[in-house]
């Protein structure tokens, strides 16, 4: 196979990853089953992905349905060989004391947004239909937007996401990796939250924990908010400059069961920006001054996922690529983080941010 990776440059049309945020969204993350012929199955489907997102959209063009899809590591190299995004790699667990960043099963990430949650659901429905047997759904959530885009915590999420051409030069790939330029690293994890807890907390103690009032959104001054509180930890400053990335977490939930979360997802011109976030939440900076939302939160996935351009979508096809189509005893993820224990506390999530590399 001529691996379409050499769309890069100038020429290459990004995927939707910077699409307007909207109501509603579909996490939607598979894997695929074993099999030469569901490796070309899936190949065949990438290039038809567009036409079906054309047709399920065009019915209400309004209502701003996009989808990005996107691949692990593992299932890379399996689809498509080399050659290979040059900083894809399996999710990075962090273990810190009871904190943990989980590394969970995920080859796929169907990443679908409308403003109605029908809209996201029909396109869903029509790719697992045309997918079928070739995969296997592993976690799907349904999001939401809640309020004035806050998550379920009270807070608002994703203030400080770039706008237009910042946003671009945030999460697009550049002439760093010309092979893959115009393809974005994704993150996500999954967090159900404590609220209970939480909510006992008096509000003043909850903003210092987020960094942030918790009405006006209006971000409290550095000099006086703790070192620990959310957005201190997810500030990435490289020669001066903060290196910022794009979210569009949803809340979700089922009120009947007690289930109350925040779906995180991140893309970023390359995932050392959101893995040194997440190393800031679980192990702290300095080590053992973590994000207190740990203490409510914890994650329960975790992938690093690239979305390739359009264009690559495009131009792959079903016959099999150069590298052997199901490596030995791939491992799911990279080794733990040697990290010394400390104190108690689960994962934890909010408006993670970060400004382009150059």
């Amino acid at each position: 196979m001529t691996t379409p990776g050499a769309a890069g440059g100038s020429s290459a049309i990004p995927q939707l990853v910077t699409a307007p945020l909207t109501r509603a969204a579909i996490f939607l993350v598979v894997t695929i089953n074993p099999g030469v012929e569901n490796s070309a199955a899936v190949r065949s489907f990438c290039p038809d992905l567009a036409a079906l997102l054309r047709a399920v959209g065009f019915r209400e063009a309004e209502e701003n349905l996009s989808c990005v899809m996107s691949f692990g590591s593992a299932a890379w190299d399996r689809l498509f060989g080399e050659p290979r995004p040059a900083e894809l790699h399996p999710f990075r667990e962090i273990r810190a004391g009871t904190r943990h960043a989980v590394a969970t099963p995920g080859d796929i990430l169907f990443h679908i947004r409308a403003e109605p949650i029908g809209l996201c659901f029909e396109l869903a429905a029509q790719i697992m239909a045309r997918l079928g047997d070739t995969v296997a759904p592993v976690d799907e959530v349904h999001g939401f937007r809640y309020f004035d885009r806050r998550d379920l915590l009270g807070f608002v999420d994703g203030t400080e996401n770039p706008a237009g051409q910042e946003a671009v030069d945030a999460t697009l790939v550049g002439e760093e990796d010309p092979a893959f330029a115009g393809g974005s690293y994704v993150i996500v994890q999954k967090y159900l939250h404590d609220l209970t807890g939480w909510n006992a907390l008096p509000i003043e103690a909850q903003e210092h924990i987020i960094g942030r009032k918790k009405l006006s959104d209006i971000e409290i001054d550095e000099a006086i908010r703790p070192t620990s509180a959310h957005n201190s930890l997810t500030k990435i400053v490289e020669d001066g400059a903060e290196i910022k990335i794009v979210r569009d977490n949803m809340a979700f939930g089922q009120a009947g069961q007690g289930e109350f979360g925040t779906y995180f997802i991140g893309y970023s011109r390359s995932p050392s920006t959101i893995e040194q976030m997440l190393d800031n939440m679980f192990v702290g900076r300095p080590p053992g001054n973590y994000d207190r939302i740990l203490d409510f939160s914890r994650a329960v996935t975790g992938n690093l996922f690239f979305a390739p351009p359009a264009t690559f979508l495009d131009e792959v096809t079903p016959d099999s690529p150069p590298a052997p189509d199901e490596p030995a005893a791939a491992p799911a993820a990279e080794p733990s983080q040697a990290i010394p224990p400390m104190s108690d506390g689960s994962l934890g999530i909010g408006s993670l941010k970060g400004k382009p590399r150059s």
